[in-house]
């Protein structure tokens, strides 16, 4: 079978953060269910100047963490909300992405808030943010209060439930078919 590249973006620069844990939990529950690979990044990995002028081929974290995300096979992408949307580096991030480089990548978008209220920035700030880039946005999103956590893991069940969900839409989207050997030139 082919195994998939699963690549996890928080748009979060705090540690610990509810965000990271949420995208590293969705990533845990994709590699644990479809096999293959998971690389999970956050701003503070893009380096201490990033968002300061920061293109890519001037920052090497920056650039090592922008590849891996253009060459995933499947996108994991959540920010905490700050004044009712994504926050600005999560943005500044996003902007730097070419408008066809996500076309027809599958996307689980995610989302944490201190409580209930800002649920809705998955469907009013996220989904037409990566609908821009005509990306396949996985019909589920998650949202978490901090009232979901529980020593830095969601503990919800119905959260937990929701975020099994959105992992497992990820199967009409991946190529899991068993992978074909090479054909052998005719001699």
């Amino acid at each position: 079978m082919t195994t998939p590249r699963f690549v996890g973006f928080a748009g979060s620069w705090s540690r610990p953060s509810k965000t990271r844990q949420l995208v590293t939990q969705a990533a845990e529950c994709a590699v644990a269910r479809f096999g293959g690979s998971a690389h999970v990044f956050d701003i503070a990995d893009l380096g201490a100047g990033f968002g300061l002028g920061s293109n890519p081929g001037n920052a090497p974290g920056l650039d090592a963490h922008l590849q891996e995300f253009l060459s995933a096979d499947a996108l994991i992408v959540a920010s905490p909300v700050y004044k009712g949307s994504y926050t600005g580096l999560f943005k500044h991030f996003i902007d730097l992405i070419d408008p066809q480089a996500l076309l027809g990548k599958p996307v689980l978008l995610g989302a944490t808030g201190g409580g209930q209220r800002h649920a809705l920035i998955i469907e009013h700030q996220l989904r037409p943010l990566f609908g821009f880039f005509e990306a396949r946005i996985l019909a589920t999103g998650v949202y978490a209060s901090s009232a979901e956590f529980t020593d830095g893991r969601i503990t919800a069940d119905d959260t937990g439930a929701r975020l099994d969900r959105a992992v497992a839409q990820f199967a009409d989207h991946l190529d899991l078919s068993p992978a074909r050997p090479a054909l052998r030139a005719l001699a």
